[in-house]
């Protein structure tokens, strides 16, 4: 009896729908040749699902994501991707950064620099100053607006548990980002120190944010597992976009305690290039590539990278790639089309 998905699809809105679309392609192609069954379903959220019931993350789709094997994610400029993680407690967020051998060339960094660097991200997710009080208010000295950074200390450790068994799973390595020069109630560091003496064998590390960004452009090599809090990890695992070549190419997940995840590239809407057929789906693809390990699927998601590889040694670039020389420009659906043919020939 083969194995059975059901995926739910959220779209939303700027070149999500898009990603969304060639992503579901890959997966459904290799769910025929993997030989499971997938069921994929569709719901609204952001602006759409707003303008029809007055939600950014209505009821409805949240009780159709229940009980899925995953929600593959677009993009929403306004609203409801806080709603949806607070929602499923999606208190990991996984963000590797790898870059491909055939693009190499596309990073902002010399060849040297990059060839060999393997970061993973794990940011907090459900809090910081994305979740605290917020608001407007005014007072003798005028107009001001505010948003506050909260921290429980079980949300440290539970997420810096996770970090810790990541990072002994790889190089041993786990740096924790951090700015408690200038936010010194929100102790991050001995926290995690404190959860790693269950973790002897991981090397513990401690830096501040602003080190951290320049240590990333300059010798990112040095970097395993990095662990920040939402804020911090949102911006700096950006610059993941630079090192690798494009923000179109970096997938993430995340993950609540069970296991559950929701599985999206990091880039945004992107509204100058929406409905232009050109987005890069690669790093929703990649997103598949982080659900189906979740799932077990450990050839499948081999195949899906080695297809993907394929096709970039081949020549084939999007335009955010700036194709140059022999490079061959390919729109999301030519891109989406070569890899599920490669997927084929593997597959034979």
């Amino acid at each position: 009896m083969s194995e059975s998905y059901r995926v739910v699809a959220l779209p939303g809105e700027g070149i999500g729908p898009e990603v969304v679309e060639a992503s579901v392609k890959v997966l459904q192609h290799l769910a025929k040749l993997e030989g499971f069954s997938l069921v994929v379903e569709y719901g609204s959220i952001g602006e759409l699902a707003f303008n029809e019931e007055g939600k950014f993350f209505p009821l409805r789709t949240a009780q159709l994501c229940e009980g899925a094997d995953g929600i593959l994610f677009g993009a929403v400029a306004t609203g409801g991707i806080l709603e949806l993680r607070r929602h499923f407690d999606f208190f990991i967020n996984l963000r590797p950064v790898r870059p491909l051998a055939a693009l190499l060339d596309k990073s902002s960094l010399q060849p040297h620099k990059i060839q060999g660097v393997d970061i993973l991200f794990v940011r907090e997710l459900v809090s910081g100053i994305y979740f605290g009080r917020s608001g407007r208010s005014e007072d003798e000295d005028g107009s001001y607006g505010y948003h506050t950074m909260k921290y429980y200390d079980w949300q440290i450790r539970r997420v810096a548990r996770v970090a810790l068994g990541k990072a002994r799973s790889r190089r041993g390595l786990l740096t924790v980002v951090h700015k408690e020069n200038a936010l010194p109630q929100i102790p991050w560091c001995s926290l995690v120190r404190e959860e790693a003496e269950n973790f002897p064998d991981v090397i513990v590390e401690s830096m501040l944010v602003d080190n951290s960004a320049m240590q990333l452009v300059r010798d990112p090599k040095q970097f395993d597992v990095i662990l920040a809090g939402n804020l911090f990890g949102d911006i700096l695992s950006d610059i993941g976009g630079a090192l690798v070549g494009s923000l179109g190419l970096l997938p993430s997940a995340s993950l609540n305690e069970s296991g559950f995840g929701l599985y999206e590239a990091i880039h945004g809407t992107a509204p100058d290039i929406a409905g232009k057929g050109i987005a890069n789906p690669l790093g929703t693809i990649g997103a598949v590539v982080m659900m189906l390990q979740q799932w077990g699927k450990t050839h499948a998601a081999s195949s899906l990278v080695e297809a993907v590889e394929r096709v970039l040694a081949r020549g084939y670039r999007t335009v955010d790639l700036a194709p140059q020389g022999e490079e061959i420009v390919a729109n999301a659906e030519t891109l989406t089309e070569l890899i599920v043919q490669e997927l084929s020939e593997l597959g034979d």
